[in-house]
């Protein structure tokens, strides 16, 4: 894994337009040494799915300020599911209420940052799961 870069899916699922977050993490992972694809606004559970084995990915984030981080996030894990690319790693952030963490865990997201999360706190993050995982 030394010689292969990190590779990161930065997505905004849903109708969710507000991808400033988005767009620092995606800075902040490139950055770091990762290889970062970024989708942009309004992509469907599907296409966020798609574009993650489409581009073997190792991990995948997920932002959303909306509110249907309850529907959307598990739905890209069950579709990673599916389509038996569960070695993806799939976390989540932005303004999602800490009640809600428990079900997301339990729908397979394995780590969720919020607002005041820093960004070193998040690379690291990304940098141990990713290497165990693998």
């Amino acid at each position: 894994m030394s010689d292969r870069k990190i590779r990161v899916l930065v997505a905004k699922p849903g109708l969710d337009g507000h991808d400033r977050g988005a767009r620092v993490l995606a800075r902040c992972f490139r950055d770091a040494g990762f290889e970062v694809i970024y989708t942009g606004c309004h992509q469907t559970p599907e296409q966020v799915a798609a574009t993650a084995i489409q581009e073997d990915v190792d991990l995948v984030g997920l932002s959303c300020l909306s509110g249907a981080h309850r529907v959307l996030f598990p739905r890209v894990v069950e579709l990673l599911k599916e389509k038996n690319a569960t070695d993806i790693i799939v976390i989540g952030g932005g303004i999602i209420p800490e009640q809600d963490f428990p079900m997301l865990y339990d729908a397979g997201i394995q780590a969720i940052f919020t607002p005041g999360a820093s960004l070193d706190t998040i690379v690291e993050w990304i940098r141990k799961h990713v290497a165990n995982h693998s």
